[in-house]
């Protein structure tokens, strides 16, 4: 898989359909660099981390959770440097944890075919905590380089954390934009309060968890389809 340079300071590690990759974003500041999500797994880290340096990228010191789903959350132990997650995604993070200590990986490998691939060869599931919890918003600079990391509401999960590169004109969403996982459906008044937050922002690109970068119209115009 290939890194994509997105902007200047931003470049994507592209999804993968076939073990539910989401995009790994990466953005670099003149003092140090970040990434957007922590991957399905470290076999997933791995081969994003072997891109970063093949690029002649540093390492993140810095990873910043979108939502404490497993794909976007399971690599967590094999990334460099520290983890941030706002409060909610930490719990949650706790709680499945602590179910798989009590029943094992069973329950895990059964949702899904795509996480029976991601573990084909038996490696091990680990779940481990933030190092980093927030509340809200917290504003960053990676040196010239602003960040903003911000909860918001959503369809797809109550925890979805945004991360926008002002500088850049790029807003990151994760799967905030998507149907909730258990039900399949999209509350019509979270797709709204979403596609008001993108439109406050108005990113010139946005980048979702597990597609191509779109524009700020382009995401509203799906949100507010159908509702």
């Amino acid at each position: 898989m290939k890194l994509n340079r997105l902007t200047g300071r931003c470049w994507v590690y592209p999804y993968e359909e076939e073990r539910d990759r989401p995009n790994l974003c990466y953005i670099r500041g003149d003092k140090w660099s970040l990434s957007v999500d922590a991957g399905h797994s470290a076999g997933h880290v791995r081969e994003y981390y072997r891109a970063l340096e093949e690029a002649g990228l540093p390492l993140p010191k810095l990873t910043v959770l979108t939502h404490w789903h497993w794909d976007h959350t399971f690599g967590m132990h094999a990334a460099h440097g520290l983890c941030l997650a706002n409060e909610r995604t930490n719990q949650y993070l706790m709680h499945f944890r602590d179910r798989l200590e009590k029943e094992g990986t069973g329950f895990f490998l059964a949702i899904a075919e795509s996480i029976r691939r991601e573990y084909a060869p038996g490696g091990p599931v680990v779940v481990v905590p933030a190092d980093l919890v927030f509340r809200g918003e917290m504003r960053l600079d990676a040196g010239n380089c602003p960040i903003r990391v911000f909860q918001a509401d959503a369809p797809h999960t109550d925890d979805s954390t945004l991360i926008e590169v002002p500088g850049e004109n790029v807003l990151i969403l994760g799967d905030a934009d998507c149907d909730t996982f258990s039900e399949g459906i999209k509350d019509p008044a979270l797709c709204r309060s979403l596609a008001e937050t993108v439109r406050t922002v108005q990113p010139e690109i946005c980048l979702l968890g597990h597609w191509t970068p779109l524009s700020a119209d382009e995401v509203i115009q799906d949100l507010l389809s159908g509702i």
